[in-house]
């Protein structure tokens, strides 16, 4: 099993290409070059590789895809967890002063426009496999978030960027089905990223009793779990999974 890790060198994606590399699976972890995916690789052993990589260009996701099939012959798992994130109000009364347009647009093309690049690409490759007895030939699974369906204030286009991604999961589902390669989507709650744990620690306490049970952050082990759940169960398909302790963020 070869699986492709977008934002593998930290968070969401990291455990993710742990938890592949520990099952005895081989991972390429597509992150920035300034990211610590080369150390990451080199800490994993013979069956994990670096590949320095924006998700919103062709040339670097096709070498990334490339390289699997290059180091490891095949290309079986596709996992998005590359984003961003701005927090910005529509429109800031005190300041008189609109959401950038530009911040918006960046949001959106990385979140939105990198997982489609990286779908896009990747089936060619996973295309290739011999499919199993049900025909299956590989397995997409994407990152959207709670705040795709529960957005706070100043979550406009992180909102909008994972609505996107849920809203594309069927249609591509439905448009790779012929070809045996089934598309999921994970839609975490609040997890303990990079992201919160540059929080203060009052913070990050108030954040966790906010999650009815457990009550504390997730942990990004779990949602590597659930990707490897996901990928062993050949009828999940065109689905999208919260995995959050039943939180449903407040305004």
């Amino acid at each position: 099993m070869v699986g492709l890790v977008t934002g593998g060198a930290s968070g969401l994606g990291r455990a993710t290409v742990e938890r592949l590399v520990q099952m005895g699976a081989s991972a390429i972890i597509l992150d920035l070059p300034s990211s610590d995916g080369q150390a990451l690789a080199s800490s994993l052993g013979d069956r994990c590789s670096f590949a320095p990589a924006d998700v919103t260009s062709e040339a670097d996701v096709r070498s990334a895809v490339s390289l699997a099939r290059e180091k490891f012959g095949k290309l079986d798992i596709a996992v998005n967890c590359a984003g961003i994130a701005v927090a910005a109000k529509t429109y800031n009364v005190k300041k008189d002063l609109p959401h950038s347009l530009e911040d918006f647009q960046r949001v959106i093309n990385v979140n939105i426009a990198g997982t489609f690049n990286v779908i896009r690409l990747a089936v060619g490759e996973m295309r290739k496999n011999e499919p199993d007895a049900d025909g299956h030939r590989g397995c997409i699974i994407n990152t959207a978030s709670v705040a795709a369906f529960d957005g706070q204030v100043g979550q406009a286009a992180y909102s909008a960027s994972k609505g996107g991604i849920v809203g594309m999961t069927l249609p591509i589902a439905r448009d790779l089905a012929p070809i045996g390669i089934r598309v999921v989507t994970i839609a975490p709650g609040l997890f303990s990223t990079p992201l919160l744990t540059s929080l203060p620690e009052k913070v990050r306490s108030f954040l966790a009793r906010q999650v009815p049970f457990p009550s504390r952050l997730g942990d990004p082990a779990e949602y590597a779990h659930l990707v490897t759940c996901l990928v062993e169960n050949p009828m999940i398909n065109g689905e999208v999974i919260r995995l959050d302790g039943a939180i449903r963020m407040q305004p």
